[in-house]
């Protein structure tokens, strides 16, 4: 029990001590001054850039441009231009009107089914409804004219209703780009 008491005294005299104690001051030395190199400017480059000219591809040819479709299709014995083809009129009206310069020959056709002249006036009324539609969208008159073809100029061959189907139809030609 002794040993705990001298224990207990020299712990409590170590406390005391430990806060009567002023904090250390520690000098603070200035720092070394460090050497500051200033960049050298360089020499002017010599080299060149190339200037990259993209290909230049044309979009009545690109198969990734809506404007490389050529052909309205039409139903059988009809003239009204499907909606489903609105975007193709939509396009290559924009195209032609952006230049004066550019001319568009609309040719309609037909199936073989019917006779000469019935297919010729059905052929007109197709390629004058695709005129139509690309005027009321901007088109200029004088850029466009339409001829009917009727079933002179099949773009397939055969006489089932795959083949039929192919030759009614409008093609838009560039006359003048």
């Amino acid at each position: 029990m002794r040993a705990i008491a001298t224990f207990t005294t020299v712990v409590s005299g170590a406390i005391l001590l430990a806060a009567c104690s002023s904090p250390v001051k520690v000098e603070e030395k200035p720092a070394a001054p460090v050497a500051v190199e200033t960049a050298k400017p360089a020499a002017p480059d010599s080299r060149t850039v190339a200037t990259v000219v993209a290909p230049t591809v044309d979009p009545l040819t690109d198969p990734n441009n809506i404007l490389s479709k050529h052909s309205v299709y039409f139903d059988f014995d009809s003239y009204a231009v499907k909606k489903e083809f609105n975007p193709v009129v939509d396009a290559h009206s924009k195209y032609v009107a952006s230049s004066s310069t550019r001319k568009i020959l609309i040719q309609g056709n037909t199936d073989e089914r019917g006779g000469s002249e019935y297919n010729l006036a059905l052929g007109q009324k197709r390629a004058e409804a695709v005129r139509k539609a690309m005027a009321l969208l901007g088109t200029p008159d004088a850029q466009m004219e339409a001829v009917s073809y009727g079933k002179e100029k099949p773009k397939a061959t055969g006489s089932d209703e795959a083949a039929w189907a192919e030759n009614r139809r409008a093609d838009i030609v560039y006359t003048a780009k």
